[in-house]
């Protein structure tokens, strides 16, 4: 086994659970909040600030500025004056590549995709839902009514798009920004986790 699997999700689509599923089938390391805590330790951030950005964009006019700068490798000098979410992201961001390096591992969420995409062996997913399942499973998981599942799922879906649509070149659950695309509620869990395991195979052997 020698390939990275990054799962983007939308919220309610079980996507942590069926990565955690994989990760066991596997054997291999997985980062979801993690992630967040190894970004802290090796950024000198503290996590609850980390946490506090998680996956969640800020409008500024900083940006192209920054994004250039990133591009063209950043200074000392020119990351003292980023926003502060702007350094976050790329202590994230040099905190995926380097989970990567290490070996085999499934990421969720946090523009993995993106910031492994000269990676060659790796597998992008997105992982999406029916309205109906989804509402049940946040309903059931945060003992909410129908309206606040809903509510939720409008807003996180909204902060993962947004952060995902502002740090990467790609759009946030567009077919053609991933590998596969897979709907978690017409296989279900076990279903979902079945066919990523038989994608990776299948990935592995054609790179054999």
């Amino acid at each position: 086994m020698n390939t990275i699997i990054t799962i983007g999700r939308q919220f309610g689509s079980a996507g942590r659970e069926i990565g955690e599923k994989v990760a066991a089938y596997f054997g291999i390391p997985y980062y979801d909040k993690e992630l967040l805590s190894r970004a802290a330790k090796e950024s000198g951030f503290c996590e609850e600030m980390i946490e506090s950005h998680d996956e969640r964009p800020t409008n500024s006019f900083l940006y192209n500025l920054v994004m250039d700068t990133y591009s063209f490798g950043y200074n000392a000098s020119s990351f003292m004056d980023m926003p502060i979410s702007h350094k976050i992201f790329l202590a994230q961001f040099d905190t995926i590549k380097k989970i990567a390096s290490e070996g085999p591992c499934i990421i969720v969420g946090r523009c993995a995709d993106y910031a492994l995409s000269d990676y060659k062996n790796c597998i992008h997913l997105f992982i999406y839902g029916d309205e109906k399942v989804k509402t049940k499973r946040i309903m059931e998981k945060y003992n909410l009514s129908e309206a606040k599942a809903k509510e939720m799922i409008v807003k996180k879906d909204k902060q993962r798009q947004s952060y995902y649509n502002y740090y990467s070149s790609k759009k946030w659950g567009r077919a053609d920004s991933y590998d596969l695309c897979i709907n978690s509620s017409m296989l279900g869990i076990e279903g979902t986790v079945k066919l990523i395991i038989q994608a990776v195979e299948d990935f592995e052997n054609k790179e054999a």
